[in-house]
């Protein structure tokens, strides 16, 4: 499902105008970007949650050139799905 199609669904739903369907989907990921920039996890009852997780430094290596180069420690991000949301996944017919 792309983006369109979320915005197409939602627009059919609520009767609303797609363009401002779009808007509000870029708005909302803006914030989300935004704040998780800033260091804020963001929590959606029933839904899930946007995380940083922390991954520590490390030494890797330059396969190609057989170096050594260090990694150091940086956020990621991580979306961690509720427990009622992985259930109604769970009991779904959805294909594998």
């Amino acid at each position: 499902m792309t983006k369109a199609d979320v915005v197409n669904q939602i627009a059919e739903k609520t009767g609303a105008d797609k363009l401002m369907v779009q808007d509000t989907i870029e708005a909302f990921f803006k914030v989300v970007k935004n704040s998780m920039v800033n260091g804020e996890n963001i929590y959606f009852r029933g839904f899930g949650s946007f995380i940083l997780k922390k991954r520590a430094k490390k030494i890797a290596r330059n396969i190609t050139k057989n170096t050594a180069m260090v990694i150091d420690e940086h956020y990621i991000p991580k979306f961690k799905p509720s427990k009622t949301f992985v259930e109604k996944v769970k009991k779904s017919n959805a294909p594998a």
